[in-house]
């Protein structure tokens, strides 16, 4: 398997590669930018959360018993006192980060159900609920960070794959097959309860429709074709070579308006920075 190093590496690189591509197609604002291509990095070490041990484990469950005790805190500021709050806090981020921790492992097997195809659809679905309820994103960015989600889980999956084929030993080490599959056929139980929140996740899910529009939009995948290659100069410095299949129409360019326009920034894109609460 891939060392943390190497997913943690890969899965930068290749959230990195979409980021560009959502930030030229202008489907979210930079800010939420951020945001998804954050959880498309945390996909990439997800699957090992399962290994004890592993510094993917202890983070995630920390970074979750953060989140969580302080959404508990200022869920609770004006129920009680000070010190009722405290305790609240504190009980919440230790019971989950070592509660928590302890009973997940103990249920778990590495490379078991969080090694497969369907707890990449697990995570990424849930991962658009914890960004619309929680996080307060719109839907579309909740599906986007969804969608991040499971190509940087199943970049970790294809790599621990790769990585069980010795090439310069010509051979395939007896670990090969354990992490890309679609779900796990030796530990029925646990399978069957990642098939059980799998379901549930669908089922309080939020809408699609604005992520599946903006995917099918022709508009977007123009522009991007567009813009995949310059134009002039790359740099301004080399310039770019012609292909007689691949040569671009001369367009001339407009006279400017006597009338002055302003400016439109790229600060919106095509999914509006809105909350679900702000749409109620």
């Amino acid at each position: 398997m891939a060392n943390f190093t190497t997913h943690i590496g890969v899965g930068t690189v290749v959230s990195g590669a979409l980021a560009t591509l959502t930030l030229a197609a202008d489907v979210v604002a930079p800010q939420n930018l951020v945001a998804v291509t954050l959880a498309g990095v945390m996909g990439s070490v997800l699957p090992d959360i399962d290994l004890k041990e592993s510094r993917p484990s202890r983070a995630m469950f920390a970074g979750f018993g953060v989140a969580l005790s302080f959404a508990v805190l200022f869920n609770a500021a004006t129920k009680f006192s000070i010190a009722e709050l405290w305790i609240l806090w504190l009980g919440t981020l230790v019971a989950v980060r070592y509660g928590l921790h302890a009973i997940f492992h103990r249920l778990s097997v590495h490379r078991g159900t969080w090694h497969s195809i369907l707890a990449a659809v697990f995570s990424s679905i849930a991962t658009a609920v914890v960004y619309y309820y929680l996080l307060g994103r719109h839907e579309g960015v909740a599906w986007l960070a969804a969608a991040f989600m499971f190509i940087g889980f199943m970049t970790h999956l294809v790599l621990d794959e790769m990585y069980s084929v010795d090439i310069m030993d010509t051979r395939i080490k007896a670990s090969f097959g354990t992490a890309l599959k679609l779900f796990d056929r030796r530990h029925v139980a646990a399978t069957t309860g990642m098939v059980v929140a799998t379901a549930a996740a669908i089922w309080i899910a939020p809408p699609t429709g604005t992520f599946v529009d903006g995917l099918a939009s022709q508009k977007m995948w123009s522009g991007l074709t567009q813009r995949m290659l310059p134009e002039g100069k790359w740099f301004g410095v080399l310039t770019t070579p012609r292909f007689a299949w691949g040569e671009r129409a001369t367009v001339t360019p407009a006279q400017p308006s006597t009338q002055a326009i302003p400016a439109a920034p790229l600060t919106t894109g095509s999914i509006p920075h809105q909350s679900p609460s702000a749409r109620d």
